[in-house]
């Protein structure tokens, strides 16, 4: 009788997480709002409108143009109940206006913003590279500050590029990101200019942006002599490398640490150059290695659009330097070859949610290295037989013990389904792994309920 009533408390304490990851049924809620022109402060008519929910593939729940005043209404059973998003297609670019859960009537304004081509609408004031190494290779990771400081404010768009990169010799890219305003990192398409010369296509909305992209280069004898291209004139270039590392460059000043990692510092980096950077040593102590296999699964997902490579040791690096009062980084906490781009702890964390809390927090710990079949930000599955093997072999005593027990297996299949989720909307997961991973999820929640 005990285990019964303890499984159907786990149920119910279950139901409410599993509402929020799945489509669950609801009274018909409203969203209600306007489009605005954000360059000429107009209200928007005619422009075409999609409500979508993120969370199982980008569904489009509705369509619509915006009235006469750009007024516009959706009325739908998942308003309230799910994260929706509601899409305009303006110019070639597509807007969003997120329509956060837990309001049945929500009212939101969506803006839209005239296009433009010329690359003087964006600035590049700051350019980042990590170091980690990662046996015979180095994995690297550089991300670029992007500002849209345009006036009346535009979108820079053009189909053939709007952001151009290089890589080092012998660097084998990995994952390109691109992160608007809003602060949601997606997965770009390079556009290969040939000699490792590479441009996306995104659209630079007013506001902070930035781009984010990884690749390896050989790293024989724990040494490594790079020749880091800038595009971008003006900027600052910041090197980032745990203490275990040695790196050197002409221009470059110690700047001290942040949370645990070395900075090195150059102003004003004129465009076009070839920074000359060495790097040695080693990863620090308590890196988990990891395997060949992430860089050709990175170029599978460049090639095919999709694959997610499998995760590299995490090193937390500074989230911010508070004494130069510009960001570091924008809240990105070095993921290697995944890549798998975390936000700032200010947003809502699309990948590796509870990691950046604890990186941030405590010191990284090694971690095995993970096969192409368990992606870096899934979380461990958890067993079936979990609830046994924590129960002491005597049997529990009292039922505070019990729900205890399955509370705990519970707490990690919600942080299970959660994290998929986010990872699922946030498009850091392929159709197919998201189709495994939840049917997986399922199942183990099938077993707990049964006992």
């Amino acid at each position: 009788m005990i285990r019964s009533n303890a499984r159907l408390r786990a149920a119910a304490a279950l139901a409410f997480a599993w509402g929020l990851a799945s489509l669950g049924t609801a009274q018909a809620g409203t969203v209600r709002g306007t489009v605005r022109n954000g360059t000429t402060g107009q209200l928007a008519p005619g422009v075409e409108l999609t409500l979508v929910q993120p969370m199982g593939g980008m569904q489009e729940l509705a369509h619509m143009k915006s009235g006469p005043q750009g007024e516009f209404s959706f009325d739908s059973p998942n308003v309230g109940t799910q994260p929706l998003l509601v899409q305009a297609m303006y110019r070639g670019v597509r807007f969003n206006a997120a329509v956060p859960p837990g309001n049945s009537n929500a009212t939101v304004q969506l803006d839209i913003y005239e296009p433009s081509k010329d690359p003087k609408t964006i600035d590049v004031p700051s350019h980042f590279v990590i170091f980690q190494p990662n046996g015979a290779s180095l994995k690297v990771a550089e991300e670029y500050q992007v500002e849209n400081k345009s006036q009346p404010p535009q979108t820079y768009f053009r189909t053939d590029g709007t952001f151009d990169f290089a890589l080092p010799e012998q660097g084998e890219l990995e994952r390109v990101d691109a992160v608007g305003p809003a602060g949601m990192p997606l997965q770009q398409l390079p556009i290969d200019k040939k000699k490792n010369h590479y441009s996306i296509a995104f659209a630079f909305r007013p506001g902070n942006n930035s781009v984010r992209y990884s690749y390896d280069v050989p790293y024989p004898s724990n040494t490594a002599a790079l020749k880091i291209p800038t595009i971008y004139p003006g900027g600052r270039l910041l090197l980032v490398a745990p203490p275990s590392m040695q790196v050197s460059g002409d221009g470059f000043s110690a700047q001290g640490q942040e949370q645990g990692m070395n900075l090195y510092l150059r102003q004003d980096v004129p465009a076009g150059t070839l920074v000359a950077v060495n790097v040695s040593g080693t990863a620090p102590a308590g890196s988990a290695a990891v395997g060949t296999d992430q860089g050709q699964q990175g170029r599978d997902a460049q090639e095919g659009g999709g694959a997610e490579s499998a995760g590299a040791e995490i090193q937390a690096v500074p989230g911010r330097l508070d004494a130069m009062k510009w960001p570091l980084l924008g809240g990105f906490v070095v993921v290697f070859g995944a890549f798998a781009y975390l936000l700032s702890r200010k947003m809502v964390v699309p990948v590796e949610g509870v990691e950046v809390a604890a990186a941030v927090g405590a010191t990284a710990t090694g971690k095995a290295k993970k096969s192409k079949a368990q992606p870096a930000s899934a979380p461990a599955p958890v067993s079936p037989a979990a609830p046994a093997a924590k129960a002491p072999s005597n049997g529990p005593a009292s039922l505070s013990d019990v729900d205890a027990v399955i509370g705990t297996s519970l707490d990690a299949l919600k942080e299970r389904l959660f994290r998929l989720e986010l990872r699922h909307q946030a498009g850091t997961i392929t159709e197919e792994d998201y189709a495994q991973e939840r049917a997986k999820a399922e199942k183990v929640l099938r077993d707990l309920l049964r006992g």
